[in-house]
């Protein structure tokens, strides 16, 4: 296998984790951000002091703040920035990436506002351009630390989806490969309003029956629109679904678990958004979910309520009795499987 150069966009957490990843298995690595200073600092500490003050970086890996530059004979563009940031980076990079180089995304989410997937936007921007996400559970600091991982690179181009998977597979770093895009970009997106809603659960200390009721049913709200929109269920029944929800919805580095935790402690939305000091993407997920919900008539009340709080329309202990109040019903729709 030839030396790839990679363009890494983002220099949040995400972004320099998976820099730090692919510059360890070799691969020439440049990281790219809109802030000079912070890269410029990296670039002599080797350590994001903002987002990973605790790990070394290795020392190869490149901080380019031109994004002309960082693209410049560049293989493959890997993108790390919030999905609110998406479409401005994808616009800024599309007529600098090179004619035959790869586009790959790892941000979760959808295009707020429109409700459309990521994948949509880079068909637009880059057509005829392969194209991947990489998506499953795996926070930043753990893969920056080395500690064991596995996610999922999904594209309609099969020898794309193993390039990238083989970049990013390491000795701790497992990567699979398929060819669902809309059910992984599903998934990853998903399940931050779902890990918003255990997260108020947790807070409001309504027990481990109730997380787990709420992860269980989030995932059948999962399952459902992904049947709707044509995903296939065994990818959200993989990493980039149920793998990415148990992690969001549990571990302690989950931003979106954490922000439904200090709603469901009685913290204002503004402030519990401050601390966290960084982009729940669940925030603002809920509204697309519940467009695409609404596009095909589905019920979706987990995310239905997470959208409500979000909106201050319910407090956390009302969309509680609201959802205890519902009628009971068959767990799964008879022909949500086919």
């Amino acid at each position: 296998m030839s030396r790839a150069t990679v363009a890494v966009l983002g220099a949040g957490s995400w972004g320099t984790a998976l820099a730090a990843l692919l510059c360890s298995n070799g691969t020439a690595t440049r990281l790219w951000g809109r802030d000079a200073d912070a890269l410029a600092d990296i670039a002599a500490s080797h350590r994001n002091q903002r987002y990973l003050p605790d790990v070394e970086l290795p020392a190869e890996l490149a901080c380019v703040p031109d994004l002309a530059g960082a693209l410049h004979g560049a293989d493959m563009a890997l993108v790390a920035v919030p999905s609110d940031a998406f479409r401005q980076v994808l616009i800024e990079a599309a007529p600098l990436l090179p004619e035959a180089a790869g586009y790959a995304w790892a941000t979760k989410g959808f295009e707020p506002g429109t409700g459309r997937f990521l994948h949509e936007l880079v068909a637009e921007h880059l057509p005829g351009s392969p194209a991947a996400v990489v998506t499953g559970p795996s926070f930043a600091r753990e893969v920056a630390a080395g500690m064991p991982t596995a996610v999922t690179v999904h594209s309609d181009d099969d020898a794309f989806a193993h390039r990238v998977a083989e970049l990013l597979h390491g000795n701790a770093f497992r990567a699979y490969t398929g060819n669902d895009m809309l059910g992984a970009e599903l998934g990853g997106a998903m399940k931050n309003v779902l890990a918003v809603a255990t997260g108020v659960a947790d807070g409001m200390q309504l027990g481990l029956n109730a997380r787990a009721g709420l992860i269980t049913r989030g995932m059948n709200e999962m399952l459902r629109l992904g049947a709707a929109l044509g995903a296939k269920p065994q990818t959200l029944m993989g990493l980039a679904g149920l793998g990415d929800l148990v992690l969001t919805c549990t571990g302690d580095l989950s931003r979106n678990h954490r922000f439904g935790f200090a709603l469901g402690r009685g913290v204002p939305l503004k402030q519990a958004l401050a601390d966290i000091g960084q982009v729940v993407e669940g925030a603002v997920t809920a509204d697309e979910v519940m467009r695409l919900a609404a596009r095909h008539d589905l019920d979706l009340p987990i995310s239905q309520h997470v959208q409500a709080v979000l909106r201050g329309e319910m407090t956390p202990t009302d969309a509680l009795h609201s959802l205890l109040a519902r009628e009971r019903k068959p767990e799964y729709p008879e022909n949500l499987f086919g």
